[in-house]
């Protein structure tokens, strides 16, 4: 079985489940798909049959991080001028972007997949879950599989959030006809997939998530439903709570989004949700009592304007906590290792205001590793530790970008934050990405196929305006 020893590792962050310890000038040996040792002089004897060693001088290597919320088709949907947060309401952005979404075909779904991973990749991101909502009719059924083949190529470690939405504009959703669902298609199509990719074996690749999109775009009965289908078969739930929508929940059923989903049963430690920003102390002390964890997303917090999100009451409260890079329409990049900074750099800027006190740099390190493991529920990710899974990346310091800031490799990436990609990228024990290229892939023609994919579909844009000297 091949495995990697990355020799002389200037810093090895190791967590034993008892929190992260920097080890300095250490190797670490890998054997297929865990890691076996980290330790001094682990060549001295003779190595395993098929084992690589790698010069690891001046690395610092951290354990993979976890994107626990994203929507991977969005990165067709970016860098768009006329969809600005800054001059439109959230339903306004909504009632004007979901008919972008909803043109979308079936290639431009797998592309946008392959983009996105490419970019978490490439940033040190090794395990991540898509919360795929978007079900254009003309897109077909099969948009998740197609996923999965993308997740293959790239050897990214999947969690595939079926998601859906099942009310119509017609009964006060923002939902396009033409993304609609009814909840028996959308259960349905849960099932198929738990049943075709669901893997609980160590070391899983594929896992699937129960997602309904959100509770103001879904009948109640989609949600118990979820609920019925997800605790049978022994899978994860995850929806969108507290960004903006729990006024429109009260007028509809005499409650705001966390007792309504409580009441439902969409809560517990099987259960997470996205964003939360909108949530008062109370709520956030419902949900740790239950068990039900917070997939945080900073950088959306730059658009919406509306409140940065209370991580130091969730902290103080003992809730879960995760970090997603969220949907490229909002955020217009996948790069969850910017977000571990964004989301430190946040808090700080509303410390003042705050009745606890911002956690320190290396806790926001384990929202996006440890704690996204845990909201995944995976105990063999999230940690460099004897048997875990061999998921890292490594960052070479030896560089100007670092000089003064090597003394804390804990504090690094949320407090200084991590302008490049990274130098090396090991998912289950197989370098995807070193040296700026995708070992056995061509980055190019990826990218080539993409843009070609997207050019297919005649998104509606604002007409431009070109500068002619």
């Amino acid at each position: 079985m091949a495995g990697y020893l990355l020799k002389n590792c200037a810093a090895v962050i190791v967590d034993e489940g008892k929190g992260p310890v920097v080890h300095r000038n250490v190797d670490l040996l890998t054997k297929g798909p865990a890691i076996v040792a980290i330790g001094e002089n682990l060549g001295a004897d003779a190595l395993p049959a098929g084992t690589t060693v790698q010069d690891a001088a001046g690395w610092f290597v951290y354990p993979g991080l976890v994107n626990t919320h994203h929507h991977f088709f969005q990165c067709f949907v970016r860098n768009r001028a006329d969809l600005d947060w800054t001059k439109l309401s959230v339903i306004e952005w909504l009632d004007r972007i979901y008919p972008i979404f909803s043109q979308l075909n079936e290639a431009c779904f797998y592309h946008a997949s392959v983009t996105a991973m490419a970019e978490m990749v490439k940033h040190g991101c090794t395990t991540a879950l898509d919360h795929q909502y978007n079900f254009p009719r003309h897109a077909g059924k099969r948009l998740i599989d197609r996923q999965f083949e993308a997740a293959g190529l790239l050897g990214m470690r999947f969690h595939a959030g079926r998601g859906g939405n099942t009310l119509p504009k017609s009964e006060g959703s923002t939902i396009p006809d033409e993304m609609l669902e009814t909840t028996d298609e959308f259960i349905a199509d849960c099932a198929r997939l738990i049943d075709t990719y669901h893997d609980i074996s160590p070391f899983s690749m594929r896992q699937v998530v129960v997602a309904p999109c959100q509770p103001v775009n879904c009948y109640r009965e989609t949600f118990l439903e979820s609920v019925a289908l997800a605790r049978d078969r022994g899978v994860m739930m995850h929806t969108h709570v507290g960004e903006g929508e729990s006024p429109v929940i009260q007028a509809r059923h005499g409650m705001r989004t966390v007792d309504y989903l409580e009441e439902l049963g969409f809560a517990g430690p099987d259960t997470f949700y996205a964003h939360c920003w909108e949530l008062n102390h109370d709520e956030l002390r419902k949900m740790a009592a239950s068990g039900t964890g917070v997939a945080h997303c900073p950088e959306p917090v730059y658009l919406v304007g509306a409140e940065v999100t209370d991580i130091p009451a969730m902290a103080a409260f003992g809730l879960r906590v995760g970090l997603g890079c969220d949907g490229a329409a909002s955020n217009d990049n996948s790069n969850l290792m910017h977000c571990l900074h964004s989301a430190y750099m946040l808090q700080c800027l509303v410390s003042s205001s705050r009745a606890h006190p911002v956690p320190p740099p290396v806790d926001f390190l384990g929202y996006g590793t440890a704690g996204g493991a845990s909201l995944l529920g995976r105990r063999d990710i999230g940690r460099l530790a004897p048997g875990m899974a061999a998921d890292l990346f490594a960052i070479d310091t030896r560089r100007m970008d670092y000089v003064g800031t090597r003394h804390d490799p804990l504090s690094l990436i949320a407090r200084v934050g991590i302008g490049m990609a990274t130098d090396m990228t090991m998912i289950n024990g197989r370098i995807v990405w070193q040296k700026g290229e995708f070992p056995g892939l061509d980055e190019a023609k990826l990218a080539a196929d993409a843009e070609a994919a997207l050019s297919t579909v005649e998104l509606k844009k604002n007409q431009k305006r070109e500068l002619r000297t």
